[in-house]
């Protein structure tokens, strides 16, 4: 009974203590102050049991608003449990059960704290691992936002540069455009002005020329009547002369007279008595004077007949026209022994009809050779005017054996000069070169006039490095070639076809270019060189009357087709001459052997070093500035 009624009052304390500590919560949270013991009493806690029918018989009070949150009912049940709590005998054990009560409390409490200040903790670690992820986020964010916006500027300048390289590269389309219309324009104009320029210069040439034919054969009439009228003064001054000079002989020679007829008187009178003095003095007389004018006349015909056979101009270096009497006869008979002392493997003679055999040429080229060299013998049989030709190409590709061999195959007499030799003689080109023409009309058969170097004397008349000798000699030529001549073929060989006068290549009909030897050309004329300077034909005595030492004997072994092919292919790019001096150095190396032997390895060896020799000198003409002339 005694613990029940313990169980009450702890019971009753207990709500006394909540509804305190509610009422101290509410005041706490309303009001300024607290009751510092009774604050956690609940305000809704049941009566002890002693009073519990005084609670229940009473009627509830109606609650009254209270705007401030203070329970006055639950403050008086407070108290009514206190004391009832006081005036019990268990208050004692109710005080230390509700010490300990609190202090659970307050443990629970403390517990709660730091559960709390645990939560609150965490809570923060939480929120500040959220704000450390949002920072990180929002630096990802930004960082990307930053790449977005740094690709998207990089992407913007990509753009703007591929925008402006697209405008500048249509700018430079309409610039290139331009350019090219702006060239073409300029082309066309250039080109206009230069026809009009070369219109021009051709009808100023061709006036020129008529001004500078009549000038001269007006210079001509008037030379000519200036010689004749200086010749009719000068036979009045001498016959005057001659009459003074006369008188004063007469006077002097009839002083003179009287003077030895005196004497004579004397011996007349002795030789008229003595007949054997008479017959001897008027026979020495009469042959004396018949000597006298025999020798005189002799030597006028004589020199006049040698002037007239040896009169060939110093210009010619060459020609095929007899210098005196007999030496066509005697040239033709010394042929006739070389041929006979020689075998097939031998040079021709001068005058065989197939003297092309010994120039090697592309098929092409020969061909069209033999129709001007037959064109040229149908034109001399006819009559007909003959034509002009022009040779150009590389050195040593046969125009000179071309021009002479045409000579040979028409009937022509051949005559050479080289263009180089006019410009020595300064004021008598002009008078040398009419020489040639006047000496060329002389032949019978025709002449064919082969010009070498023509570019020497021939070239444009407006060049500032060209004489006024040169240019002079240059009209005379074109002088003497203004009409279709009957008598003269003249061929002009050059190396600088665009060097010549335009008024000469007028003056030309036939124009043939002479090119490099291709490699069957060269494989013939590798041939045909070995066969010259190697064989044993052509090393024996070539005839005579005298006898001659017989030269060591070559001897030749394994050269066969192939090694000639070899250095045929080798040898791109070598003229004629050059190839004649590639054997004649390979002939050169034979005769250094004690054996005089030739093999393929000497054979490769030479044209080996002649083909570098070759490269060698194109290297040292281009470094130069020239042309690569060989």
């Amino acid at each position: 009974m005694a613990a029940a009624r313990l169980t009450s009052f702890v019971a009753v304390s207990s709500a006394a203590v909540v509804s305190m500590s509610t009422f101290s919560d509410r005041a706490y949270a309303d009001s300024s102050f607290r009751i510092p013991f009774f604050s956690s009493s609940p305000s809704n806690a049941p009566a002890p049991p002693n009073q519990s029918s005084d609670s229940s018989s009473e009627p509830p009070a109606p609650e009254e608003p209270n705007k401030s949150g203070f329970d006055p009912e639950s403050l008086e049940r407070g108290a009514k449990a206190l004391r009832e709590i006081n005036s019990s005998s268990y208050s004692k054990q109710v005080f230390d059960l509700m010490r300990k009560q609190e202090q659970t409390r307050l443990a629970e409490l403390d517990a709660e704290k730091v559960h709390y200040e645990l939560i609150q903790s965490q809570g923060d670690i939480e929120r500040q691992r959220k704000m450390a992820e949002e920072q990180r986020n929002l630096i990802q964010e930004q960082a990307q936002r930053q790449a977005q916006v740094l690709r998207y500027e990089d992407e913007l300048a990509r753009k703007r540069m591929q925008t402006d390289h697209e405008a500048q590269r249509l700018h430079n389309v309409e610039l290139v455009k331009m350019q090219e219309e702006s060239s073409v324009r300029k082309e066309r104009a250039r080109q206009s002005t230069e026809e009009q320029i070369q219109s021009q210069q051709r009808q100023t040439d061709r006036e020129r020329a008529e001004i500078e034919r009549e000038t001269i054969r007006v210079k001509a009439m008037a030379e000519a009547e200036g010689r004749v009228h200086e010749a009719k003064l000068t036979e009045d001054h001498n016959r005057r002369m001659l009459i003074e000079r006369l008188q004063g002989e007469r006077d002097k020679w009839l002083a003179a007279i009287n003077t030895t007829f005196g004497h004579i008187e004397g011996g007349l009178r002795a030789l008229l008595t003595d007949r054997d003095k008479l017959l001897m003095t008027v026979g020495g007389a009469t042959a004396l004077a018949a000597g006298v004018y025999t020798t005189r006349e002799g030597a006028k015909v004589t020199w006049g007949y040698i002037n007239r056979i040896l009169g060939q101009p110093s210009l010619i270096r060459e020609s095929s026209m007899a210098k005196f009497p007999g030496s066509k006869i005697i040239s033709q008979a010394k042929n006739k022994l070389l041929n006979s002392s020689t075998l097939a493997g031998t040079e021709k003679p001068i005058g065989s009809k197939n003297g092309l055999e010994n120039v090697i040429l592309h098929p092409s080229l020969k061909k069209r050779i033999e129709n001007l060299a037959r064109a040229t013998s149908n034109t001399k049989a006819h009559q007909a005017p003959f034509r002009n030709m022009l040779f150009y190409g590389p050195p040593g590709t046969g125009k000179t054996m071309v021009a002479r061999e045409i000579a040979k195959r028409s009937g022509l007499d051949y005559a050479m000069m080289t263009g180089g030799d006019v410009a020595p003689l300064a004021a008598q080109a002009v008078t040398k070169i009419h020489d040639i023409f006047d000496w060329a009309k002389k032949s019978r058969k025709g002449l064919l006039l082969f010009i070498d170097e023509a570019d020497a004397f021939l070239c444009e008349r407006n060049s500032t490095h060209m004489s006024e000798s040169q240019r002079s000699a240059l009209n005379a030529l074109l002088f003497r070639t203004g009409d279709q001549s009957r008598d003269i073929v003249l061929v002009l060989a050059t190396n600088r076809p665009g060097d010549l006068d335009s008024a000469v290549t007028d003056r030309i009909d036939e124009v043939i270019e002479f090119p490099l030897p291709g490699e069957e050309e060269r494989l013939k004329l590798l041939k045909l060189y070995v066969n010259k300077y190697l064989c044993d034909d052509n090393n024996g005595t070539k005839g005579g009357f005298l006898p001659k030492k017989q030269p060591q004997k070559i001897t030749i072994e394994d050269l066969s087709e192939d090694v000639f092919r070899e250095a045929a292919k080798k040898t791109e790019g070598f003229s004629g001459r050059e190839i004649a001096k590639l054997v004649a150095s390979v002939q050169a190396a034979v005769y250094g052997r004690p054996d005089c032997m030739l093999d393929s390895q000497l054979f490769r060896e030479i044209v080996d070093y002649k083909v570098v020799e070759h490269h060698q000198r194109l290297k040292l003409a281009a470094e130069g500035g020239q042309p690569g002339q060989i």
